[in-house]
This record gives structure tokens, C-alpha cells and sequence, in this order.
């Protein structure tokens, strides 16, 4: 959390506890108010001293509330006004204790007529006045002291400075105010008495501020990664779970994905690392941009990346339906050319998907294609070895799987990508996956066996047969029928003649569905609490920077 949202979410506590005080005080007046008029006011408790204090005591909180509850205030200026109100609240309250000691032992010493009983019954009465009167400011001062130590942040230091301060201020006060006489010895007593009390209340309220001070700093703690402070859950997939966040210094928009120390194995690690290692590689504007990564001291790894505010494929097609040819050509063009870059580092995605296509807006241009999640990449070496991949294992999602991944998944190359993308493009103009089933094996079945029904059968209306036949041709079984490369196909999709989608009709659709999107990830968004961890700076690998 930056310096500013600190003082921001401090100002907001301080409030808080100002606004609550507010009302305890409110309701007291209130009360004395509603005594005064069940006794029709023969006592004058509305004009007597200690209806005057206990207005000043309601001021003195509510002007400071008043003051800090709008606008942004600095870390002095809120340590200063929370620090005033608080001694002039417990200034107030013994002015009005004092005040009330004289109004009681007064009407006591009426009722007992002071000429017939004596000296020791006055300093009788007048030591009972004290303590009852210093035990009830104590005992309003202790509660305004616990009810700031759980709403305000703060150190347990500043609590018992602010809570001893406030016990000499109420006590001078107190005793400057006079009230009813006492002799040495039970001045003495009412010393003790009410000063034990109030110890009890700091010692209450420095523990109680420790307590939830050091809970709110693990849970602060535990939201940070080093540099970065995790927001809210955006998503959890198979490799990890992601989450907003942003940088200390730089205050740019980023989301930060970590492997949870349940998924942690040798493998699930080293598959982590690569994706991380590998993804750094890639710079093409439509790859998702890799800013740093690490593990914490206590095993967990993550990585940061720009944060893609925006629809993924699948949930493009969710809300709107079977998208427009100008458009799907539009959007498979800029997959082509992050996968391009990629198979020619000789990085395989294996995942190509919907979901792992996002659209976002960047340098003011809209609909830009955003590919994602490389955890499943084959790195294809010059001597034809694959790094670190597993014999005979099926990677991938089967609804967008080559043949020859099913087949002889260690022969996957490009144009298994290139199979997947077609897939994505039938699922883009007809609004539903190329093969579905009951079952995982069916729909397998179905990418083996099974040759896909055209879109435009599928659809009920003719398309572009320059782009239905592309789109077959990448989804042919042998991968030699495929187009070459993802150049190719980039190439073979801008030739086709097909009205462009231009950025005109791009921003008209942001403009219009930008903001739902928008707002339903936000809906979505859970809340993360957690604990600063900091960052091992020697376990970070060099390999892919």
C-alpha cells in the first residue's frame, strides 16, 4: 500500500471512530435532555455547568469529524486533530464529573442538614460524591479509548502515549475544578481507586490496538510481493491463481500470478518457471507482457504481467453471439502474428483457446488481441529435442485439440496451433465449438475421426467461402493440408476479400459493451486478504532476461 492510500485509508478509520463518538456523545445529550424534561426542568439541568461541559464534550468531537470525514488530509494534520479531540473530549468529561460532584453533594447536604449531623457526615457524602462522580468519567473515557484502539491503526506506543496524556489532562482538570472537599485521606483513596481503574483501560486499549495493529499488518503483509500489493482474485486456472495488482513505484495496472503451495510439485514448478522464463521472450504487441517474476521465501512463486482489463474470446462470444467475418479476420490476424514470433523462438503454445485470447484497448486503438497463459509451451530446440517435455501426455483443451496430439503428442508442432486457431475461428462465427460430446472421449473421437461441418451449415447462412475454406483447411486432420505457418495464415487472411473491420467500428463496440465487461469483472473480483512477504532476490534465474 503507497504512502497516499495509507493516509487515505487512515483518514477514513479516524473518521470512523470520530463519527461513532459522535454518537455516543449525541445520545448522552439526548438523554439528559429527555430527564430534564421528565422532571419539567425544576432542577435546572439544562442551564447547570455540567450540561454546558457535556455540549463542549459533543464538540469537541464533532467539529474534528466534521473536519477529516471529506477531502484528503495529511498523516500530521489527522495525528494532530484526532490527538486534540480526544484530550479536550477527556478534558471536558472531568470538567463536567467535577461540576457534577458540587450539584450532588449540594442536594445531599440539604437532606441531611448539614447543622444537625456534623463535619464527618459532609466529608462523608463529599468522598462517595468523588468516587461516584471520577469512576463514571473513567469509565467513559476508558470506553472511548477501547473504541478508538479498534477502529484506528495504530501502534501500541502511540496508543498509551495518547491514553496517558489524556489521564494527566482529565486528572488536572478534574482537580482544578474543585467540587465537593475532601480531606488528604480520601483524596488519597479516589487516586488510587480511579487510577487503577484507568490503568486497567490502557492496559486494555495498548493490547487491544497491538492485537488488531499486528493483524492488520500480516494481512497487509501478506498482500505483498515484494513490489507489488495483490488487489482482488481475477482468475485461477490449472497453473496458478491471478490476481490484480499494482506496483509501489511505477502505479501501473498488474496482475500477478502465483502458484499456490498446494499445486507445488518438482514438475508443477519447473512447468511454472518455463512458462514465466519462456513468456519474457516474447515481445510482439499482441503477447501478454511479462514485467517480472520470483518466489518468496516461503516457496511461492508468481509472476507479473500487464494486467488485460478486458472480454476473453469465449466470453465475447457468451454475450454477444456469432461474431462478424470483418471481425474474426481482424482478431485471428493479430493471433497470427504473436504466434509467428513465437514458433520462431521455437515455442509451441499448446493451449491456443478462447480463453486464452483477451481483447483490450492499448494506445488508444480497441479490439487489440492479447494471447495468454503459455504454461503448457513445447520448447523446440535446433537439434529437434523438445525441453522439458513428458513423453506420451496429452496437454491441451479437448475441445480445441490437434489430431496429433491425441495421437503422438511428442510430434506436436506450429501447425498444431495453427488446428487450434481454426478451431477458435469456427467457434467465432458460428458460436459454438467445432466438435462437442458427453463425454472428453467423444469429443477426441470427433478430432480424429470426425471431418467438421462447414460454418455456413452450421450457421444456416452462407459466410465468405474464401474464409470457411481457411478456416477447414486449418482444421484439416493431416497437418501437412494445414497453411505453413502462422505467417501464412496471417497472410491468407488479409488477402481474403472481406469488408475490414476498422477502428471506427472497433471503438463503437468498446464504447457500447466495453463498460459490461468491465463492470462484471469487477462484480467477479473476490477480495484477497493475506500476509508483506519479501522477495528471495538470489533465487531468481537470469535464463529468458
Amino acid at each position: 500500500m503507497s504512502s497516499l492510500e495509507q493516509t487515505r485509508y487512515v483518514q477514513g478509520r479516524v473518521a470512523l471512530f470520530l463519527r461513532a463518538w459522535t454518537f455516543v456523545s449525541a445520545v448522552g445529550v439526548l438523554l439528559r435532555v429527555a430527564s430534564a424534561l421528565a422532571g419539567g426542568g425544576e432542577q435546572g439541568l439544562l442551564r447547570g455547568a455540567p450540561f454546558q461541559y457535556q455540549l463542549a464534550a459533543l464538540a469537541a468531537v464533532l467539529v474534528p469529524w466534521l473536519l477529516v470525514r471529506g477531502g484528503e488530509r495529511s498523516s500530521r494534520l489527522l495525528r494532530v486533530v484526532e490527538s486534540l479531540s480526544l484530550h479536550a473530549t477527556a478534558m471536558f468529561l472531568a470538567l463536567m464529573g467535577a461540576s457534577i460532584t458540587v450539584e450532588i453533594h449540594g442536594a445531599a447536604l440539604r437532606e441531611v442538614r448539614l447543622g444537625e449531623t456534623g463535619p464527618p457526615v459532609q466529608d462523608f457524602l463529599a468522598s462517595l460524591d468523588h468516587q461516584y462522580a471520577a469512576l463514571i468519567v473513567v469509565f467513559i473515557v476508558t470506553g472511548m479509548l477501547v473504541l478508538r484502539a479498534a477502529l484506528v491503526p495504530s501502534t501500541s506506543t502511540r496508543t498509551a502515549a495518547l491514553a496517558l496524556g489524556i489521564g494527566v489532562v482529565g486528572f488536572v482538570a478534574y482537580g482544578l475544578a474543585g467540587g465537593a472537599p475532601l480531606s488528604a485521606h480520601d483524596m488519597v483513596v479516589l487516586a488510587v481507586g480511579t487510577g487503577a481503574f484507568y490503568a486497567f483501560a490502557i492496559v486494555l486499549s495498548v493490547i487491544l490496538s497491538h492485537v488488531i495493529h499486528g493483524l492488520r499488518e500480516e494481512v497487509r503483509t501478506a498482500r505483498e510481493l515484494g513490489q507489488y500489493t495483490l488487489e482482488k482474485k481475477i482468475g485461477e486456472g490449472g497453473m496458478g491463481v491471478v490476481y490484480q495488482a499494482s506496483h509501489a513505484m511505477l502505479r501501473r495496472p498488474t496482475a500477478v500470478k502465483l502458484l499456490p503451495p498446494d499445486k507445488v510439485g518438482e514438475r508443477t514448478i519447473e512447468r511454472f518457471e518455463r512458462e514465466v522464463q519462456l513468456t519474457a521472450q516474447l515481445t510482439h504487441p499482441n503477447t501478454v507482457t511479462v514485467f517480472d517474476y520470483g518466489r518468496t521465501p516461503e516457496g511461492v512463486f508468481y509472476y507479473a504481467m500487464e494486467l488485460l482489463d478486458g472480454p476473453n474470446l469465449e466470453q465475447l462470444v457468451e454475450a454477444g453471439g456469432p461474431q462478424s467475418e470483418s471481425r474474426v479476420v481482424y482478431l485471428l490476424t493479430q493471433v497470427c502474428g504473436a504466434l509467428d514470433e513465437a514458433h520462431g523462438l521455437g515455442l509451441i503454445h499448446r493451449d491456443i483457446k478462447p480463453a486464452n485470447i483477451l481483447l483490450v484497448q492499448r494506445g488508444g486503438r480497441y479490439d487489440v488481441s492479447k494471447v495468454v497463459d503459455f504454461g503448457l509451451v513445447k520448447e523446440v530446440r535446433r537439434d529437434g529435442d523438445s525441453a522439458i517435455t513428458h513423453d506420451g501426455v496429452i496437454t491441451g483443451t479437448p475441445m480445441y485439440l490437434a489430431p496429433e496430439a491425441l495421437k503422438a503428442p511428442d510430434t506436436v508442432d506450429a501447425r498444431s496451433d495453427l488446428y487450434a486457431l481454426g478451431a477458435v475461428a469456427y467457434f467465432l462465427l458460428v458460436g459454438e465449438p467445432v466438435f462437442t460430446g458427453d463425454t472428453v472421449v467423444e469429443i477426441c473421437a470427433h478430432h480424429l475421426h470426425s471431418e467438421p461441418e462447414p460454418p455456413s451449415q452450421r450457421l444456416g447462412r452462407p459466410i465468405d467461402a474464401g474464409l470457411e475454406a481457411l478456416v477447414l483447411r486449418c482444421l484439416a486432420k493431416d497437418p501437412a493440408a494445414r497453411p505453413e505457418s502462422a505467417a501464412a495464415l496471417g497472410e491468407a487472411l488479409g488477402a481474403l476479400e472481406i469488408e475490414p473491420w476498422t477502428s471506427a467500428d472497433a471503438e463503437a463496440w468498446w464504447r457500447d459493451h466495453g463498460g459490461i465487461f468491465r463492470a462484471r469483472r469487477a462484480a467477479e473480483g473476490t477480495s484477497t486478504h493475506g500476509a508483506t512477504v519479501t522477495i528471495d532476490l538470489a533465487t531468481r534465474h537470469p535464463r529468458g532476461w
